[in-house]
């Protein structure tokens, strides 16, 4: 969390100084400035008009991939920038559409690689055709390996480990982790995380994402199979409260914990359906993501120096924590 403030921070200061410093080198004198300080005052960068492509592996209503949207959106409005967003949950389709990109021939790609594998060929293309392409939300590990500039997110492991000692907080003994995109090495992070810290026995469950009522009754057939099962860690929001449904249908007193955050989530944890998210903050993530290529293409900038990636989470929300972010859950930004 506290990494990303500096970032932040360099970037408005080296966005301020490039509107000031560009507009003046341009006519010089008192009008150039006014405009400057007039394009500065309206929060929209004085420069050419670029577009960029955001790529995700978001599967269709998941609304995690709306609050990563809305902050490069914002980004992109700020940067004088038009924004392409596409995502599919298929790895050969994501790879598909980062073709696309290629051949569109748009100026910057923020992409996610839940299977950096699958999409190697396709950033390759992107490097030989000389656009920059940083990355967001998955795919830590390979960042580097697949030549990308920057890279926005969490720590998997990392944040599975905090999420373990505080189910051994709650003093959980048996875990059921639900995959819903298997393959997703991001997800397989979590739950292998999870386990390094968890004192108790952890087990893992795939379902299919894409079927939510699937995902509701296969999660409750594991807790009517076996009534040792005590907690439910979900690794998305949607899916967390889909297994609120399913605690109820088995008549089971599991608790259930969740990564990722959105407003129905929290109204969950409000009421006390839910014990505990993790925010790693997706809208920061589009945000910078967005405005990392801006500053690369007008600065030459490069978050975290091309070496270390900028870290947007993790941040725990619960019941105490959970009425200081309350307002930006609604608003969409949180």
């Amino acid at each position: 969390m506290q990494r990303t403030r500096p970032v932040a921070l360099a970037a408005a200061c080296a966005a301020g100084a490039l509107l000031l410093a560009g507009c003046t080198s341009d006519t010089g004198g008192r009008a150039a400035r006014e405009r400057a300080e007039e394009a500065a005052a309206a929060g929209r960068a004085d420069t050419p008009r670029i577009t960029v492509a955001l790529i995700t592996h978001g599967a269709p209503g998941d609304t995690f991939w709306d609050t990563v949207r809305k902050g490069a959106e914002q980004a992109a409005d700020k940067d004088n920038a038009e924004l392409i967003y596409a995502g599919d949950p298929s790895a050969s389709e994501q790879a598909a559409l980062i073709e696309n990109a290629v051949d569109q021939d748009v100026d910057g790609i923020a992409l996610t690689m839940p299977d950096p594998e699958a999409l190697s060929g396709a950033i390759a293309r992107a490097h030989d055709a000389g656009i920059p392409v940083v990355g967001l939300n998955a795919g830590l590990p390979s960042w580097r390996e697949a030549g990308l500039l920057s890279y926005f997110g969490q720590d998997e492991s990392v944040t599975g480990r905090a999420f373990g000692d505080r189910l051994n907080d709650l003093d959980a003994e048996h875990g059921v982790c639900v995959v819903h995109e298997q393959g997703n090495v991001s997800q397989e992070q979590r739950c292998a995380g999870v386990a390094e810290t968890f004192e108790g026995e952890l087990e893992t469950l795939y379902v299919d994402g894409t079927d939510m009522p699937s995902v509701r009754s296969t999660v409750e057939a594991r807790l009517r199979q076996d009534s040792s099962i005590d907690y439910v860690v979900a690794l998305g929001a949607p899916f967390a409260l889909a297994a609120v449904g399913s605690v109820e249908d088995a008549g089971s007193d599991a608790g259930i914990a969740t990564f990722d955050l959105n407003p129905e989530l929290a109204t969950a944890i409000r009421d006390g359906d839910i014990a505990f998210a993790v925010d790693q903050q997706p809208y920061l993530q589009g945000y910078l993501a967005v405005d990392a290529l801006w500053l690369h293409r007008f600065n030459g900038n490069v978050s975290g120096g091309g070496e270390e990636p900028v870290l947007t989470g993790p941040a725990f929300v619960d019941g105490d924590s959970l009425e200081d972010i309350a307002d930006y859950i609604e608003n969409g930004t949180r």
